[in-house]
């Protein structure tokens, strides 16, 4: 089955801070803020919701089609997603830009500030799919460029192509009408918890007039989990256990991975996303989205220690 994943290119450059954002932030003078967080580190990685979720597929054995625009300045991580046998034939280049770059900064709770350059990502990947069969395709609409998750998400209902919708970082700068055009017609909604909030805002709908524009709602709740809501009933899955945990970054990036592969292989989604909560075990494991990695066995000896046998 050919996976679209349309998104993000990015280098991210992570930062720790050694202490807790919310003891340098005072309530009463938000309208005046003005801090300076003096970071311990300073690390560049392959990052984006494209590349995350792209290069942890490769890992679970797959070849996703990326959908993104990068710069001048690719050719580190072209040559990273060659070496994982990852096609460039869906990333535009634009060489009078930057590939986009997030500068991420972590406190002591996990809680992150991210500032972003789109750099390349300003300008749309605008693939026109080609010969894709909408029978053997599954995509995502990841956080990208604007144009491009709404372009893409309306050629995959018109080719019948299913899709998942996750808005994610760009629901700030999506209308509630766009977050409802996109949702309205998907095979799934997937956000963290604070995000889902945010779509319910600014569409002005109910959780459940939500679902019923799409098949499936996800919420991902971090180290406590995820919560499938559909218009049967809500499952709770619970996170599957990392050996340490160091960095939140590109987790739910790797849980969107299991679950498509989990969705591939005709998993139920119950399943699938238990696959996806496994899958992001891993990407806390390391500094960066995609330092981790795991072999086949290796991936279903934790799955197996946590829910069991597939």
């Amino acid at each position: 089955m050919q996976i679209l994943v349309s998104g993000s290119l990015a280098y991210d450059r992570i930062m720790d801070f050694p202490g807790k954002f919310a003891e340098h932030i005072l309530p009463d003078k938000i309208h005046v803020l003005n801090v300076c967080f003096v970071v311990n580190s300073l690390t560049e990685k392959f990052g984006g919701t494209a590349g995350n979720i792209a290069y942890n597929l490769a890992l679970l054995g797959e070849h996703p089609l990326i959908l993104a625009t990068a710069g001048n300045d690719f050719d580190k991580y072209e040559a990273w997603l060659s070496k994982h046998e990852l096609s460039l034939e869906g990333i535009k280049q634009i060489p009078e830009e930057l590939t986009a770059g997030a500068y991420i900064t972590t406190d002591l709770s996990d809680n992150q500030i991210t500032g972003f350059n789109p750099g390349a990502m300003k300008y749309p990947s605008l693939n026109q799919f080609d010969g894709v069969n909408p029978r053997e395709a599954l995509a995502i609409v990841a956080p990208g460029n604007v144009e491009d998750m709404i372009t893409y998400s309306r050629i995959y209902k018109q080719k019948e192509i299913p899709y998942i919708f996750d808005p994610g970082q760009q629901i700030a700068v999506l209308s509630g009408e766009q977050l409802n055009e996109m949702t309205t017609g998907s095979e799934l909604l997937i956000s963290n918890d604070y995000e889902l909030e945010m779509i319910i805002q600014k569409t002005g709908l109910g959780k459940e007039e939500l679902r019923s524009r799409t098949k499936t709602i996800i919420s991902t709740l971090g180290e406590h989990g995820s919560l499938i809501y559909t218009s049967q009933q809500e499952v709770k899955i619970d996170a599957a256990t990392a050996s340490q945990v160091l960095d939140p970054t590109g987790a739910g990036d790797a849980y969107r991975a299991g679950l498509i592969k989990g969705m591939v292989l005709g998993k139920e989604l119950e399943e699938a996303a238990q696959m996806g909560a496994t899958c992001a075990s891993y990407a806390v494991e390391r500094y960066g989205t995609q330092e981790h990695g795991f072999t086949q066995e290796e991936f279903w000896g934790r799955y197996r220690a946590t829910f069991g046998e597939a």
